[in-house]
């Protein structure tokens, strides 16, 4: 109830028929400065200025799963790094918890490429344009785990594949909650 009045411009479309692939997601809403109560997009830096907005798309593809991001109004001509967190979003950056991976690491934070790599997690690197739009999309092999990612994290660079550094992208600028199948 406190998100559904918390944020007047967020929506959330579920589609789908009940069997065995999951339903579709679309999740739309404007990026807000962080907030005691629940809320669908929240900015921790002014790279994605509150205002700016941001629709996440999860739909079962053939034999895995296609997640899309779009970015509209955040600083233009720059690439961002994002990812599946495994906790919704919060007043604080670091709430919305670690990376959701499909075969998760034994080793946290993880950081071994063996692990921390785009067929395991849902990289989601973006780059805007003059106008600070900007999408990405990224499929998978596999279909996400009930209830063990929530959100969508926008970070401050785009994602190192480096031994040591895999998966990481620097300070978590903004984040959006989704009810992922």
């Amino acid at each position: 109830m406190a998100l559904t009045t918390t944020l007047l411009a967020a929506s959330m479309a579920v589609a789908g028929a009940a069997g065995t692939q999951p339903p579709a997601v679309t999740v739309a809403a404007v990026f807000r400065p962080p907030a005691p109560t629940a809320q669908a997009a929240t900015t921790y830096d002014s790279a994605v200025p509150a205002g700016s907005r941001v629709r996440v798309t999860v739909r079962p593809a053939h034999h895995g799963t296609r997640f899309e991001l779009r970015l509209h109004g955040v600083k233009p001509r720059r690439t961002f790094g994002a990812h599946l967190h495994q906790s919704p979003c919060t007043a604080d950056p670091q709430g919305s918890g670690g990376h959701y991976q499909h075969l998760g690491d034994p080793v946290q934070p993880s950081v071994d490429p063996a692990y921390a790599n785009p067929r395991n997690e849902a990289w989601l690197d973006v780059t805007t344009d003059a106008r600070g739009e900007g999408r990405s999309l990224a499929t998978v092999a596999w279909h996400l785990r009930p209830a063990r990612a929530r959100s969508v994290v926008v970070h401050e660079h785009a994602t190192d594949t480096r031994p040591g550094r895999a998966g990481t992208a620097g300070a978590r600028l903004a984040c959006v909650t989704v009810p992922f199948p």
